[in-house]
């Protein structure tokens, strides 16, 4: 993510002034970046970050009592749900058992702070400048990311749903038909698996708009490699009980060639493929999900219990039922969810501190009211 500021003789000149030894001028001309800069940092925690695709925002006035109406969301016969969400940024995602009535929720703020010397604002150094607000935005898009997935990984390590025969369904199916090796096959399982634990409000098949199936599936750049190959490498189309597979065929040679020149697919059966570096064996998020697989029965590619070393986890979500959410809180003064302001910390040396800076601040939280949104595939 890169934030440049334009060199343009206006701009110039508001950041030599922000380097002033005027304190006063030095002061309005920061006051002046930080109004500029908060529309801008907002799209782009917006529009870069993983999570924003599929978390829609619920924004709440700064002395809201903050709750919501789960009735909106669920029509359980068993009258009560499990909600995932967080208290503490950075903490442990906790389940909450309620019934279906009203459901008050918390929130936690990230910050995030930068500062330089003052010099490099006289010398009009926008180069400077921009790095250092592209490195606060950046620890505040990684504290965001962070908190947010540690919900939905929590909740789909222990998401299950009963059917209607009463049997119970995990959200987690180990379909692969050889370790570390995704097939269409195996997407087409997840496929069927989010159909089943999917129904609508009567327990009957949803219509359109309600749920569209899988409309997203977050994979590891090993897992996208593999869907690449699938221009020059045939594919598998029955599962083998040992690998390798040898029950393989050739895509048709115009999606081959549709794969080949757009160097992969971006979609499969109209499911959106995001490639996300923080999955894959041995990374973070993989890691995160396999904290949350104790005592869950979790599956792995060969049927056994899911192993953090070895197996990675491939998350598909259900975009359209709306069921994860970011509630967050609008400042007070500006009406805004995301606030900069000028680091009073070096106003109070005055002269003597050639340094200055911004801290920049949201409250949000993230929840998942309907884990039947979230499914997941173990390679």
């Amino acid at each position: 993510m890169q934030i440049q500021l334009k060199e343009t003789p206006e701009q110039i000149e508001l950041i030599k002034a922000m380097g002033s030894k005027n304190l006063t001028v030095a002061r309005e001309a920061m006051e002046a970046v930080a109004g500029y800069l908060t529309p801008v940092i907002k799209e782009v925690l917006l529009t870069a970050g993983s999570a924003s695709r599929i978390f829609r925002d619920v924004p709440f006035g700064e002395d809201d009592d903050m709750s919501i109406p789960l009735d909106l969301f669920y029509n359980e016969g068993a009258g009560y749900v499990t909600i995932w969400s967080q208290h503490v940024a950075g903490g442990l995602p906790t389940s909450q058992v309620e019934g279906v009535k009203e459901i008050k929720f918390g929130t936690y703020t990230l910050n995030s702070a930068i500062s330089w010397n003052k010099k490099y604002a006289r010398k009009h150094r926008l180069d400077v400048i921009s790095k250092s607000i592209e490195r606060m935005v950046n620890a505040m898009l990684i504290k965001q990311e962070l908190n947010a997935w540690a919900v939905v990984l929590r909740a789909l390590a222990e998401a299950s749903t009963t059917t209607i025969n009463g049997g119970a369904l995990k959200h987690v199916i180990g379909a692969s038909a050889a370790s570390n090796v995704f097939t269409v096959g195996d997407l087409n399982a997840l496929i069927v698996r989010i159909k089943r634990i999917n129904e609508s409000y009567s327990g009957n098949t949803p219509v359109q708009p309600y749920s569209n199936g899988i409309t997203d599936l977050f994979v590891s750049p090993e897992i996208k490699a593999q869907i690449r190959a699938f221009a020059f490498n045939p594919i598998t189309t029955a599962t083998a009980v040992s690998s390798p597979i040898t029950s393989v065929t050739s895509l048709p040679e115009n999606v081959r060639q549709e794969v080949w020149n757009s160097a992969g697919m971006q979609s499969i059966f109209g499911i959106n493929i995001s490639e996300l570096t923080e999955f894959g064996d041995g990374q973070k998020y993989n890691t995160l999900f396999g904290s949350f697989t104790a005592g869950q029965s979790v599956p792995g590619p060969t049927g056994l219990n899911w192993t953090t070393a070895t197996d990675q986890i491939l998350v598909g979500v259900d975009n359209t039922r709306g069921t994860l959410l970011r509630p967050v809180k609008r400042d007070g003064d500006t009406n805004n969810t995301l606030t900069v302001n000028v680091d009073d910390q070096f106003a109070a040396f005055g002269a003597r501190v050639e340094k200055q800076g911004y801290y920049m601040g949201i409250e949000e939280g993230r929840i998942v009211t309907d884990s039947r949104a979230l499914a997941g595939l173990v390679i």
